[in-house]
């Protein structure tokens, strides 16, 4: 009887690129745009928050492409992430918006990605956001296995958790330890070494 075909799953922000939303605060000096998916598990109030913050103080979508443009993948991302896609097919699900991702994933070789979507006005004011759909890396991981493919996941946030949960095998990857602690059935990392170890051995 033949194997199962197998399918990574991998958060973008932290997990092989910078956290955006972290660069673009420190860009700017508004420390309240430091909060992401590590500190705020509903996704919904952290992006509100921050739709409220911009339009305080009159940034806009091209502020924040400006600096994305500066960004590069973390060290060693580049290279665990091809060495990941000559063993297997390999799939990013991030909570992250196509608005950001594109220069990142032209850095990365242009890795698959499903990700959400951000509304603006005619003067790049980010009116609103549009999730591809709700609670969306777990979905797309029961989709894979519902596909017939072995599925290992890894991420790093709180809105990865889902995922990891849903898929055959999940991992953590440069977890905070506060949430590695309220999550302990997921084995944790923080070197790419490492983690293509243990996804070569869960693919096995």
């Amino acid at each position: 009887m033949s194997k199962p075909q197998t399918l990574v799953t991998l958060d973008l922000e932290g997990v092989l690129v910078p956290e955006i939303w972290i660069a673009f605060a420190e860009k700017t000096g508004i420390t309240e745009l430091r909060r992401t998916t590590r500190d705020e598990p509903d996704y919904d109030k952290l992006m509100r928050g921050r739709l409220a913050i911009l339009d305080q103080h009159g940034l806009k979508l091209p502020d924040i492409q400006a600096v994305i443009s500066t960004l590069a993948p973390l060290d060693g991302a580049k290279d665990f992430l091809d060495e990941l896609r000559a063993l297997t097919q390999v799939i990013i699900l991030s909570d992250t918006f196509e608005e950001f991702a594109q220069p990142l994933m032209r850095q990365l070789g242009w890795p698959t990605i499903f990700c959400h979507q951000l509304q603006t006005d005619a003067t790049g004011r980010i009116t609103d956001y549009r999730l591809r759909q709700p609670n969306q890396k777990q979905k797309a991981v029961a989709a894979f296995k519902a596909l017939n493919y072995r599925v290992i996941a890894a991420g790093d946030s709180f809105n990865d958790t889902t995922m990891l949960a849903e898929a055959h095998r999940g991992f953590f990857f440069h977890a905070p330890e506060s949430i590695r602690a309220q999550f302990p059935q997921f084995e944790a990392y923080d070197a790419y070494a490492d983690l293509l170890s243990a996804i070569r051995a869960a693919l096995s």
